[in-house]
């Protein structure tokens, strides 16, 4: 069994705890769970993977409950079939996804995941951005797997939903060392219950910050949706990878700050033209590589997110993961045996 201790990362070290395990097969205990946090221990989108965790699993658990520091999950075989989980608020659908994924794309016969909660939350990525930047990410790793966005759930009301279909997958590595040529670039904005106006300030403060005189531009405004809530992103196409940069609108925030917002993403990543994965895709890619056991890739900034994430996995793992940087900021990683 392994021990964990959780005070050092956020929900993201229980996560890839959870998902390794299950992968695995080995049990783990974990103490000062998200101990750095204002609020430590276990939240409600934390128990949701938990508990997703132990049905896909057939686990063994003891210490999942709100507030809880200490977990104990030790997972039985993974059982690939149709699965249906409700967080019960904004918390995101997209980690409990991001949570089983591993186990279910590496399980006998396909999987249909349903979770209610949050769709488009600040603190995770979007249900865009899984579908348009991570699984087409992952792809190139032999993972098969598509997600869709039923219904919109923003904070702090909730209540989207998202469907995956996931089948069984042969990893294999593949080297994300270039972005590649620049093919599209979309300016997407969304609002629930608001003023379209807020949608076209948004996008045409962002084109002028930019200075771009052609893109493509998404405008939607949802229906069927509890409360109210405003996204905006910006989305690159490379011939290699894509990214997506977003941010959300709330009370006493203008429209053209929060395309500003993003404005300040997009630049950050371009700063680093060398590098092909942005700081987010970068942590998320790294869990299913490693799996593959081999693989590269280019990054322009090591998170606290990242270093977490590599510890996390070479306690499961028997995978080496190297590490340089050079004076442009540039961070290569490199997976192995």
């Amino acid at each position: 069994m392994l021990e964990i201790n959780g005070s050092d990362g956020g929900g993201q070290v229980l996560r890839s705890a959870l998902s390794l395990s299950m992968v695995t097969g080995r049990a783990f205990r974990m103490v000062q769970i998200r101990g750095g946090r204002k609020k430590p221990g276990l939240m409600r989108q934390h128990l949701t993977c938990v508990r997703a965790a132990a049905e896909v699993s057939g686990a063994q658990v003891s210490g999942a409950e709100m507030g809880s520091q200490e977990l104990y999950f030790e997972p039985g075989e993974v059982q690939a079939g149709e699965y249906s989980f409700k967080i019960g608020s904004a918390g995101s659908t997209t980690l409990v996804f991001q949570t089983l994924l591993p186990a279910l794309m590496l399980a006998e016969g396909m999987s249909v995941l349903r979770v209610r909660g949050g769709t488009h939350n600040p603190l995770a990525p979007s249900a865009d951005y899984i579908a348009k930047v991570f699984l087409p990410a992952v792809r190139k790793l032999g993972v098969s797997a598509v997600l869709e966005c039923e219904r919109v759930g923003f904070a702090p009301a909730g209540g989207g939903e998202i469907v995956a279909r996931v089948e069984p997958s042969v990893l294999v590595g593949a080297s994300f060392c270039e972005r590649g040529a620049l093919l599209r670039r979309e300016l997407s904005a969304m609002v629930a219950n608001l003023s379209g106006e807020i949608m076209r300030r948004e996008v045409n403060h962002a084109a002028k910050r930019l200075a771009w005189e052609s893109y493509d531009s998404s405008l939607d405004q949802v229906k069927l949706v509890d409360g109210a809530g405003n996204c905006f992103a910006v989305h690159l196409d490379y011939e290699h990878v894509s990214e997506r940069f977003t941010d959300y609108g709330a009370y006493g925030l203008s429209a053209e700050r929060v395309a500003g917002r993003v404005v300040k993403q997009v630049r950050e990543f371009l700063k680093v033209p060398e590098a092909a994965f942005g700081e987010h895709l970068a942590d998320q890619v790294l869990l299913p590589m490693a799996l593959a056991g081999t693989g590269s890739f280019t990054t322009a900034k090591m998170t606290n997110h990242l270093r977490t994430n590599m510890r996390v996995i070479q306690q499961f793992l028997d995978v080496k993961i190297s590490v340089e940087g050079d004076e442009t900021g540039l961070w290569t990683f490199v997976i192995g045996r």
